[in-house]
């Protein structure tokens, strides 16, 4: 009995304890949504934010719950969208067709160094000393953090600077987030005007730092037909909504920071 009575009184603490686990699971089980699950099977799977949302899961639920388009997954494109739209029993719509852009033309060539960094190679961290070794504060590092998450390798560096291959690219996001500088963007590729510059530095200033940066001198933004450009903070920035792909404030730039974005890449 001395060795039978623990083993009965665990048994039935074990006993209990599973009843009151299997109860439990019954009264707090949340019902799963189909439709949901059939969202998430169609999405790429990427969890890469671009939709706007946390993740394909959070991007599934908003579709099924609070009516989110079918056309915001920029990774998938429209093989996915219409996959989507299937499920949901709505048209398919045409998927933004966006590339990550590298708003800097700061080459070793162009931009002037304050310094020599010698610590570790990496954005974020040479970014702590002194915002980098760049004199312009906002100029692309080339240390390649940007490179690293890029999960199709469309990233490669030309004198010290990031640039996008948008035939490789997928639009996920990814180094958009990974850039302590903040200066990729996700751009719509329409065959509109886009400036490289990311200085909001005046002028006289910009121009000692490195010699392609945007002087905010407004020729583009006086130029354009379509007003299209605006300057705020020394920087020309361009409405991809109205520009029309004209060119005339890429002519008009005296430092040739504005530049044409290419045309639509094939899904």
């Amino acid at each position: 009995m001395t060795i039978l009575l623990p083993i009965l009184i665990v048994a039935g603490i074990g006993l209990v304890a599973g009843v009151g686990l299997a109860v439990a699971a019954a009264v707090l089980h949340v019902p799963v949504n189909e439709q949901v699950e059939q969202l998430l099977k169609a999405l790429p799977g990427a969890n890469c934010g671009a939709c706007g949302y946390t993740g394909c899961a959070g991007y599934a639920e908003a579709m099924a719950g609070s009516g989110a388009p079918a056309n915001l997954c920029i990774p998938g494109g429209a093989s996915t969208a219409a996959a989507l739209a299937g499920v949901l029993g709505v048209e398919a719509e045409t998927v933004a067709e966006k590339r990550a852009f590298v708003r800097c033309n700061g080459t070793t060539a162009n931009c002037k160094l304050s310094h020599e960094y010698r610590g570790e190679q990496s954005c974020a961290a040479s970014s702590l000393l002194f915002s980098g070794q760049k004199q312009c504060n906002y100029g692309c590092l080339g240390f390649g953090d940007c490179a690293r998450v890029c999960p199709e390798d469309a990233i490669s560096f030309r004198d010290g600077v990031a640039v996008v291959d948008p035939q490789v690219c997928i639009g996920c996001a990814a180094c958009v987030k990974a850039c302590p500088k903040k200066i990729i963007v996700l751009e719509e590729t329409r065959g509109r005007a886009v400036n490289r510059c990311s200085s909001k530095a005046p002028g006289a200033v910009s121009r000692k730092q490195c010699s392609v940066s945007c002087l905010g001198c407004r020729l583009c933004e006086r130029n354009c037909p379509e007003k299209a450009v605006t300057v705020e903070n020394n920087l020309a920035y361009v409405d991809m909504a109205r520009c029309t792909g004209c060119g005339l404030c890429i002519s008009k730039c005296p430092t040739k920071c504005l530049q044409m974005f290419l045309p639509s890449v094939p899904q």
